[in-house]
């Protein structure tokens, strides 16, 4: 079936986006940019810490669709194949200039519009979750900082478990590793993430007054 020019292209979803571009729709492709371009970009500043090379990683991921458009598989969802790409160009990057994030992390302390498990159902009921305490500016910095300071493949649990809101089994196919090591490491960010929490407290409670 050929391509259908007055097709209102922002009303399909990501699949249907990608067979229309496959068709000869090139700007099916341009709608899937911009509609991840935001998102996509928040991901990529908390992985890499660094507002600049997340751009570049941003440009080489959609590249790399680009260029792989064609094995992708419409029966699959389209959103965890392009964070999976983007994932590994962030990867990478960071191994290639060996260094880790440089800075807080700049991106908005939010979650992401997809439904799919918080890290609540892993906690304590005392454990501090990220989103009780980002109503201020001064403690989005503190959670910024504390997820910024986690070991790699803990801060990539967090990062797309809670702020993008992916299923444990496509975290698990998005990393490679199985399913029980994604949520063993999501205990693991949770619970590094509490310790920093409490320790920073502690720090508020016992520093002198001026």
């Amino acid at each position: 079936m050929s391509p259908n020019p007055a097709e209102p292209l922002a009303e399909l979803s990501d699949e249907r986006l990608v067979e229309r571009y496959r068709a000869g729709r090139t700007e099916a492709f341009e709608v899937l940019l911009e509609r991840y371009r935001l998102e996509l970009f928040h991901f990529l500043v908390r992985m890499t810490g660094s507002r600049s090379l997340a751009d570049d990683v941003f440009q080489e991921a959609f590249l790399q669709v680009h260029v792989s458009i064609d094995s992708f598989e419409t029966d699959r969802r389209f959103k965890p194949w392009l964070f999976t790409i983007a994932a590994n160009k962030a990867r990478d990057q960071l191994r290639r200039s060996h260094r880790r994030p440089e800075s807080p992390l700049m991106a908005p302390v939010d979650p992401g519009a997809d439904a799919g498990p918080a890290f609540i159902d892993l906690m304590q009921d005392d454990t501090p979750l990220p989103d009780e305490h980002a109503s201020r500016t001064e403690t989005q910095e503190r959670v910024r900082q504390a997820v910024d300071q986690m070991p790699e493949h803990l801060r990539e649990i967090i990062v797309l478990s809670y702020f993008h809101r992916f299923p444990y089994q496509e975290i698990a196919q998005m990393l490679g590793i199985p399913l029980g090591t994604v949520k063993s490491r999501l205990h693991a960010a949770v619970a590094l993430f509490a310790d920093r929490w409490r320790e920073a407290q502690d720090s508020d409670e016992h520093e002198p007054l001026q």
